[in-house]
């Protein structure tokens, strides 16, 4: 291999690494974003009740799912 070939290989695989962490970061991103809106100290649509805690819960999942779901699909993961 050549010396310009090696190094495209290094930076090509350093790029993939790095798709790969910001796929995770971006997954994780949304949990802490969905949990920051719903522990405001103001009242929210079902502050203080079971429905509240349920649909933090389920738009933090559907959202986490879909985004796995759209990098995997671009192989980023």
């Amino acid at each position: 291999m050549t010396l310009a070939a090696e190094e495209l290989a290094a930076v090509s695989e350093q790029n993939d690494d790095m798709r790969k962490i910001t796929a995770w970061v971006a997954i994780v991103a949304v949990p802490t974003a969905v949990t920051g809106y719903f522990g405001q100290n103001v009242p929210y649509p079902g502050f203080g009740e079971t429905s509240g805690f349920l649909a933090s819960v389920l738009i933090m999942l559907a959202i986490a799912v879909s985004l796995y779901i759209v990098f995997k699909r671009k192989k980023w993961l």
